[in-house]
């Protein structure tokens, strides 16, 4: 029996949260955690078929599921993937029945649960994986939080330091969304031979997740609301510590540094908004991210390229590489 049917039947109170996790996962997403960890899987000499990969890619969006509904809540975000996010439909559903307490921390606490119930469900696809994958499995979800929790601290102590800024994305976000599903799908098809493959992966997963994380940087500083499914300027508003700001900064007059430092004021009106990005071109910060973006991206390529990983998986990680940079939503 489907896990909502199961719970739905016990109390009908559980329907509409386990109904939010299916609702986001379905709602868009790139999926590229699984496509990662596919081809990482083939290209150390998997059957494509194989039932244990496709429970890691489902693990995989499981698991992102679980830390976009909590980033959710510690953004405060209104939306995701253009619908209202998780906390915001259970507040309103608080304060539209009169309930008791606090509408806000109802709201919010519903998607931490359900987050919390998302990252269970992950590790039971996982149930029949090696030990080796087990390891890299958990390593991949602390390194997650890691990479979280300096940048709520990042966000709010202002940071703007380049390498500080670099390192921080690469924790919450390049690392898990391309080197260690890479890792994953090897560990799962070739667990003895993991230690010979990792080295060759993470020469190309590693810069690719760099630049991946830079392009959302991009995003949200600049992205349109419409393609992306968030407001327009949201990492600006939050304070976001991103190598974008950090380069703005670094090169930024003293008036210019008058208008970036409004960022992290979450009032700021959409003109402000305009003022700061305008800034970000004009001290050269755009370009120079652009072309750190390119440079990256050609590193990982030429890494890749260089592996005697079986061909359809290396070029459908060459592929992969040019979306991941060049992409718009």
């Amino acid at each position: 029996m489907p896990e909502h049917e199961r719970w739905s039947a016990f109390d009908v109170d559980l329907a509409e949260p386990m109904a939010e996790i299916r609702r986001l996962v379905l709602s868009g997403g790139k999926r590229l955690r699984p496509a990662f960890c596919h081809w990482g899987f083939v290209g150390a000499g998997g059957d494509a078929e194989a039932q244990i990969v496709a429970d890691a890619g489902a693990a995989f969006e499981l698991m992102h599921a679980f830390a976009l509904f909590h980033d959710d809540v510690m953004d405060d975000a209104p939306t995701r993937r253009g619908q209202p996010t998780t906390h915001t439909v259970f507040a309103k559903q608080h304060a539209d029945g009169g309930w008791n307490g606090e509408a806000r921390r109802f709201g919010e606490g519903i998607a931490v649960l359900i987050g919390d119930l998302a990252f269970v469900y992950a590790d039971q696809l996982l149930a029949d994986a090696n030990r080796t994958a087990w390891r890299l499995w958990n390593d991949l979800r602390i390194e997650l939080n890691v990479g979280q929790v300096l940048d709520i601290v990042g966000s709010v102590r202002g940071v703007r330091d380049v390498e500080q800024a670099e390192r921080i994305c690469r924790y919450k976000s390049g690392k898990y969304t391309i080197e260690r599903p890479l890792h994953m799908g090897a560990a799962l098809a070739a667990p003895e031979r993991f230690d010979e493959l990792a080295p060759m992966l993470s020469a190309y997963g590693l810069p690719l997740g760099d630049a991946f994380q830079m392009r959302d940087d991009v995003m949200g500083a600049f992205g349109d609301e419409a393609s992306t499914g968030k407001p327009v300027g949201d990492d600006l508003r939050e304070g976001k510590p991103t190598p974008l700001l950090a380069r703005a900064l670094a090169a930024a007059d003293a008036a210019q540094r008058s208008v970036l430092d409004q960022v992290g004021n979450p009032r700021l009106s959409a003109s402000a908004i305009a003022d700061v990005q305008q800034v970000i071109i004009d001290t050269g910060a755009l370009a120079d991210l652009e072309a750190s973006i390119a440079r990256l991206t050609d590193e990982a390529v030429a890494a890749i390229d260089a592996t005697d990983l079986v061909d359809p998986a290396r070029d459908e990680l060459i592929a992969l590489a040019a979306f991941v940079s060049q992409r718009e939503v």
